[in-house]
């Protein structure tokens, strides 16, 4: 049993790599073996629209035939019996280096045909670990519910499961004094951070549980 993650902020130690963290501390606790890969850390584009993945007959076909650090990884993901996508919302989106993965991730495992099909090879476990500095009523207003549902919707309809987790209202830096923020109120943000927070993490640390079948 094989569970990775895809940390998709450029911090290492805060929000999102964290509940990374936590989930598969619950996927080892299970017995499962583990893996957190940095996205920030790998030199690689998102989809370049070469169609190799797509051409029949092709030797790519199925399979991007872009060679780059990610043509192991995504080799790698097809032995692995889960993955658990995580990153900070900037924007309304996910990270730039979560995107372009994606991209590269989804793409040679959809058919175009009516309906779309799916070309990975079997039925693996996956989620998505989203952190915001937005309240979770605010998650509807700004419309972030409609884009989490599509991953969802891609990520069941390409891999068979999946499943997610909004950490919201995130503590952004460890001195508010320093950074122009005055939107904020750093108690509020610290006590979120001691109270709430941890509640994520044990979410987190349950979903690689799940992943890991216990």
């Amino acid at each position: 049993m094989m569970i990775i993650a895809f940390n998709g902020s450029p911090r290492k130690e805060w929000n999102t790599a964290t509940l990374l963290k936590s989930a598969l501390e619950g996927a080892a606790a299970s017995g499962a073996e583990t893996e957190l890969i940095h996205l920030y850390d790998l030199t690689y584009k998102g989809c370049q629209s070469c169609f190799a993945c797509k051409t029949i007959g092709g030797i790519h076909y199925g399979r991007c035939a872009i060679q780059d650090d990610l043509t192991p990884i995504l080799k790698k993901i097809e032995a692995a019996d889960g993955i658990i996508l995580g990153s900070p919302i900037y924007f309304g989106t996910v990270s730039g280096e979560l995107k372009s993965f994606t991209e590269r991730l989804f793409f040679p495992y959809l058919t175009y045909t009516n309906p779309p099909q799916s070309l990975f090879p079997r039925k693996i476990k996956t989620g998505m670990i989203y952190t915001m500095n937005i309240s979770e009523e605010q998650i509807s207003e700004y419309g972030y519910d409609r884009h989490f549902s599509n991953y969802d919707r891609i990520l069941k309809m390409l891999f068979g499961d999946s499943e997610s987790i909004c950490c919201c209202d995130t503590y952004q830096f460890t001195d508010y004094s320093k950074v122009l923020s005055t939107r904020f109120d750093p108690e509020k943000k610290a006590k979120r951070r001691r109270d709430v927070f941890p509640l994520d993490q044990r979410k987190a640390f349950e979903m690689g549980a799940r992943f890991a079948g216990k």
